[in-house]
């Protein structure tokens, strides 16, 4: 498989945390191949493609099929993605970093482990049962994708650090720290961005009732594996595709079409 792109330009369409939730995500790839312009706008994933929805190894595999089909793609490490790659040894991980217990204690693994047919808790076994492509892809996940206009990075941006500091660590992926935040802290995702930041940070990790867009900041995950409309965001656009079919007219952009399918809602 691979390296996924860390840097990429031009459109993109950025989609919120999957969690296995393979129906809302199958609907949204679907209405992205319907746009005029997909073949050269990428796919940025903000990270969570597994744990708690109903059958992660699906969302890996449609990732990875994906890939193939859109080279396009690219997908940034979520924190459970972290925790899992760090229980199974797929990763550097120190062993004071415990990921194995907190994964399995903490993370909802027990749906990642169904969707493979292995038992709760028998790492070995679900890690032999991951096969080649899903084992390429959780052992090699870039923990932030850089855009001219926008930074994808799944919890966020530390409001009290240099841009430019932050920036060397999270390409340097250090895995000896416990919990890197720009994964795993919740803070992050209601914080400022530090002053320095040239960009958009785009992230994901905690719930939003809706897409909330803010001076250089956009949070995506609305659903938070829970169930629910998921949400993609076509960038520059600004406009937000959803699983789910809209129950009211949305208002119609400047230059656009009364004849727009009824899931666009452009804000």
């Amino acid at each position: 498989m691979a390296r996924l792109a860390t840097r990429i330009e031009g459109p993109v369409a950025v989609i919120g945390d999957v969690h296995g939730q393979v129906e809302q995500l199958l609907t949204i790839l679907d209405r992205l191949r319907d746009l005029p312009d997909y073949e050269r706008r990428w796919i940025v994933f903000i990270g969570d493609l597994v744990d708690r929805g109903p059958d992660p190894k699906a969302a890996l595999d449609i990732v990875c099929d994906l890939m193939l089909e859109h080279p396009r793609t690219t997908v940034c490490c979520g924190n459970h993605e972290l925790a899992m790659a760090g229980a199974l040894g797929l990763i550097p991980a120190p062993e004071y970093s415990n990921w194995a217990e907190r994964w399995l204690n903490d993370y909802g693994a027990q749906e990642t482990f169904a969707s493979y047919d292995a038992p709760f808790g028998e790492l070995e076994t679900l890690k032999a049962k991951l096969g080649e492509q899903h084992t390429a892809l959780l052992s090699d996940l870039p923990w932030a994708v850089e855009h001219p206009q926008y930074l994808f990075v799944h919890a966020g941006l530390d409001p009290n650090t240099p841009y430019a500091m932050q920036m060397r660590i999270l390409k340097q992926r250090d895995y000896t720290l416990q919990r890197p935040q720009w994964l795993c802290s919740k803070a992050l995702v209601s914080s400022a961005i530090p002053p320095d930041c040239p960009v958009t940070v785009v992230s994901g990790h905690v719930q939003v009732p809706a897409v909330k867009f803010a001076p250089k900041r956009l949070l995506i995950d609305t659903t938070g594996g829970n169930g629910g409309d998921m949400s993609c965001v076509l960038l520059p656009e600004n406009k937000i595709i959803s699983s789910g079919a809209t129950t009211s007219p949305q208002p119609v952009a400047s230059g656009s079409t009364k004849s727009e399918k009824s899931w666009w809602k452009i804000w």
